[in-house]
Formats: C-alpha cells, structure tokens, sequence
C-alpha cells in the first residue's frame, strides 16, 4: 500500500510564493516519477510538472520558468516551488507517485492542497 501526502498551500497574494511538498510513504522500492496536477473546479486536471529519479524535469508551459520541480529519492519526498504566483494559478494542487513496489508498478494520488491567490 502506497500512501501520497500533499502540504504546503495555502492563501497567497499575487506575486508571491509557495512551496508544495509531497511525500510517498508505505512499499515503494523506486520511484519512476512523481509530478504535480492541479486542477480548478469543472475543469479537467492539468499536469504542472513532473520529475523522475534522475531529477529530469519536465514542465507546462503556463509555469514559464515560475516553478521548479525538485525531488529526494531517499525521502521519497518531491517539492514545488512556485513564485510569481498569478490568479490564474489558483487550484487544487494534487501530487501523483509512479512506483514499483517489488514487480508491480502502480501511480498513487494525494488528496491535493489548496492554492488561493487573492488580494
């Protein structure tokens, strides 16, 4: 059993910043990837960025060089940086775990954070 916490939202005024974090915890033997969605009510989840072991990151392009991806392995621990933050950036945040746990591979969700920008 895999369990995948988000932390860190909250209420932010434009320009400002947050830092996300999300931790995957119980029988992961490797992590694939681990990425960041986010999505607003009636509206489809969108993929924010997404990091794999190697720390290769990949990001949408609505962050335009505003987030950064980072992850620790060992802690199996993945953070979010956002600056600038916009209001359009408001959303629920959820984080997402591919990992083998022995010969299967599964992708976990967290419950999600949320994100208000608001002044």
């Amino acid at each position: 059993q895999v369990q995948v916490v988000e932390s860190g939202g909250g209420l932010v005024q434009p320009g400002g910043y947050l830092r996300l974090s999300c931790v995957a915890s119980g029988t992961i033997d490797n992590i694939n990837t681990m990425a960041w969605y986010r999505q607003v009510s009636g509206k489809q989840r969108e993929l924010v960025a997404s990091i794999d072991r190697f720390a290769n990151a990949k990001y949408a392009e609505f962050t335009r060089n505003r987030f950064s991806i980072s992850i620790n392995n060992e802690l199996k621990t993945v953070w979010l940086q956002m600056t600038d933050l916009e209001t359009e950036d408001a959303a629920v945040y959820y984080c997402n775990a591919d990992v083998w746990s022995g010969t299967d591979r599964g992708t976990y969700w967290g419950q999600g954070t949320q994100v208000t920008v608001s002044s």
